[in-house]
């Protein structure tokens, strides 16, 4: 089983680090989308990501997590493979092959969700489990900040036909790369990196685990009796509810930092490099993590990333110009230890039999979470921006609602958690000792 975890860890960066992120608007444009058409590509991944999460994580506790682990990777392949090969001119052709592109990516994402994370967990003999998984998530943060870095770097500068050129004009070759010729390398790899992650998968074992199911239970009964199961445990509820309220919020500003970074005056062509530094930031914050998780009280830690979220979310709402680029600091350190804190705590206090099963509601309440605070965000904008007037002025008035909005949301979350969930966390996360 020892040999998952590295598998884990490959499986992790190959399916997550693609080299199209840093150009992602960009190279649908460039297939000849229009931007309404990007925007309902995002909703159809979304949804197909919040409509799949639970049952695939149902059906990974049901016939295996390895086997929805591969069907991931699979699907990985499917999806990068329909845009790479895809004929260019026929509008509504690409448009209908992004169609199914997205649906199958969200539908991989579903996939891996809960399954991959469980899997390796289990393959840990269960008396090492809660002292060797922090070790396992800090190898795995410190290199997928790495491997984003790489594909953040390499996927723009595969994209620029001029720099091609002139890296080939180095070595005393001649360039003779144009825009047509590079729009698909970043797409060809990562399905490159897609059909090696099928191979990892492949190379997976299938821990030995007592099911201790009632096989006659449907799957649908199974989700039923795994969401009951949340809401009987407060704490576990309470961990997916801190994550929720931290997570929607800095989702909130990640996905809209370009607009930041247009506001306080950072120029467009810094965005991709201040996006790999700041991910580069990422390789630093695992072992700070892991050591709160050892040293430090879930109460403690939970405060740390709150803190961190109130400081950022404050500096934002004076939007300095240049420096302002700063503040992204806190929320790429403040959504590393939220990650880190909710995979450690939650893995630690779920069986084996449903572990797939409670990793995916935790992935659906933060997806539906964003959804809910996105729209919410989404309508303050509106209400701020009068007629004629240009968005970013009504976003550079919407920072200044950040912090309160925030602060409303811990504090309805505070008072749930000390009347319900406070006398039921553990004494090993309140009284945490080194092992």
């Amino acid at each position: 089983m020892n040999r998952n975890i590295p598998l884990f860890i490959a499986f992790r960066l190959l399916f997550n680090a693609r080299f199209y992120y840093p150009i992602f608007a960009v190279i649908q444009l460039d297939y000849g989308l229009t931007m309404p058409q990007f925007a309902i590509l995002n909703a159809i991944w979304a949804v197909s990501i919040v409509l799949l999460e639970v049952p695939s994580g149902a059906l990974a506790d049901r016939i295996g997590r390895k086997r929805m682990v591969v069907l991931a990777s699979v699907l990985m392949v499917l999806e990068m493979a329909l845009i790479a090969f895809v004929p260019l001119g026929n509008v509504t052709l690409v448009f209908w092959v992004w169609v199914i592109n997205r649906v199958l990516s969200g539908a991989a994402e579903a996939a891996a969700s809960g399954a991959d994370e469980a899997l390796a967990y289990d393959s840990i003999p269960e008396e090492d489990q809660k002292i060797r998984w922090p070790g396992v998530l800090s190898r795995l943060m410190t290199l997928s900040s790495l491997a984003f870095v790489v594909a953040m770097l390499v996927g723009a500068a595969v994209y620029d036909p001029a720099f091609l050129n002139r890296v080939i004009g180095w070595f005393g070759g001649e360039g003779n790369f144009d825009k047509e010729t590079v729009l698909r390398f970043p797409v060809y790899l990562t399905l490159a990196t897609a059909i090696c992650a099928v191979i990892v998968s492949l190379a997976m074992k299938e821990p030995e685990r007592d099911s201790g199911r009632d096989e006659s239970c449907s799957m649908w009964g199974e989700i039923f009796e795994v969401g009951k199961w949340i809401l009987q445990k407060p704490f576990v509820y309470a961990i997916i509810l801190a994550a929720l309220v931290h997570d929607s919020v800095v989702r909130l500003f990640l996905t809209s930092s370009s607009e930041y970074y247009r506001l306080i005056d950072i120029p467009v062509a810094w965005f991709g490099p201040i996006g790999a530094a700041l991910a580069g930031l990422g390789i630093f914050v695992p072992k700070i993590a892991e050591w709160l998780v050892r040293h430090r009280s879930i109460r403690n830690n939970y405060s740390i990333v709150s803190i961190v979220t109130i400081i950022g979310l404050i500096g934002l709402a004076f939007a300095f110009p240049i420096w302002g680029v700063l503040i992204a600091i806190f929320f790429r350190f403040g959504m590393g230890l939220l990650n880190f804190f909710t995979s450690n705590y939650l893995n630690a206090e779920v069986d084996s039999r449903r572990r797939a099963t409670v990793l995916s509601f935790r992935g659906l309440a933060l997806n539906v979470g964003f959804g809910v605070v996105s729209g919410m965000y989404a309508l303050l904008l509106a209400g701020l921006r009068e007629e004629g007037e240009e968005s970013i002025s009504a976003f550079r008035e919407s920072l200044y609602w950040l912090p309160g909005f925030f602060l409303v949301m811990l504090a309805a979350y505070l008072i749930w958690f000390f009347r319900r969930a406070n006398r039921e966390v553990p004494d090993e996360h309140v009284h945490p000792r080194e092992h």
